[in-house]
């Protein structure tokens, strides 16, 4: 039976499989983490889906309002999403941690056209079925947002939360922050912002989103032998999915 607390160590391989990834050493030089971000970009901006989904599913987000589940379920997406979604930048100015890393790849001279081109297509009106089946990136990286997206906008919350809670949690070692202080120290500015979105990311995922997202889990599977089993499922194939996208970049670089 998986519970909360065997959660955890049933999906610990394939997170040690990510965290002890090639990819890291190979990002030491400023082009090779241009690389990375034009693809990790992807990533960064499917996450909000899954942010934005579990706030649809735990709160009241039509009209006229009414009390939906739990008062701490909506307490805590609530505070996730007004992080993810409302931080603040360098200057102190509103932002995402999408358009925070837009800055940090303009800043290092990475690609950004690939994801601005498909944000663009949806916020132009189309599906985002079709501006990904359109884009002109790898199949990789369709993959990988196509299971993200398909969660997001299909399962219910229980899978929700364990994808973003289990699958999706930081999962940059302290390894790649060592690596971009040193290029910091060798290329003054041009890395400024992403040290800043990563050390950003780390602290809330670390001190306030891992947390509030661990009693959301305990919330939405309580004791359901089922719910705690498809939370699972969905957060070990996310990490597999990450596993390729790794794989992938790391051929790249």
């Amino acid at each position: 039976m998986i519970t909360a607390t065997t959660i955890n160590q049933d999906l610990s391989p394939l997170k040690a499989k990510l965290l002890e990834h090639p990819l890291y050493t190979k990002l030491n030089s400023i082009e090779a983490i241009q690389v990375f971000m034009t693809y990790h970009a992807f990533a960064v901006w499917d996450f909000m889906s899954l942010v934005k989904s579990l706030q649809q599913k735990l709160t009241c987000t039509e009209l006229p309002w009414v009390p939906v589940g739990s008062p701490g379920s909506r307490r805590l997406i609530n505070e996730i999403v007004w992080g993810e979604e409302s931080d603040v930048d360098t200057q102190g100015k509103p932002a995402s941690h999408y358009e925070l890393y837009l800055q940090a790849m303009e800043e290092i001279g990475a690609d950004t056209t690939p994801i601005v081109d498909l944000v663009t297509a949806i916020q132009n009106g189309a599906s985002w079925e079709d501006a990904l089946s359109e884009a002109h990136i790898p199949e990789e990286i369709k993959n990988f947002v196509r299971f993200s997206l398909t969660t997001a906008t299909s399962a219910p919350a229980h899978i929700v939360g364990g994808v973003f809670t289990y699958g999706r949690e930081d999962l940059i070692p302290d390894l790649f922050i060592a690596i971009v202080r040193g290029l910091a120290n060798q290329q003054k500015g041009s890395v400024d912002t992403l040290l800043y979105y990563l050390e950003r990311h780390i602290e809330l995922d670390g001190e306030e989103h891992g947390p509030m997202a661990l009693q959301m889990m305990q919330e939405l599977c309580g004791d359901s032998t089922e719910n705690w089993d498809e939370a699972t499922d969905f957060a070990q194939r996310a990490l597999e999915h990450r596993i390729r996208l790794w794989d992938f970049i790391a051929a790249q670089v």
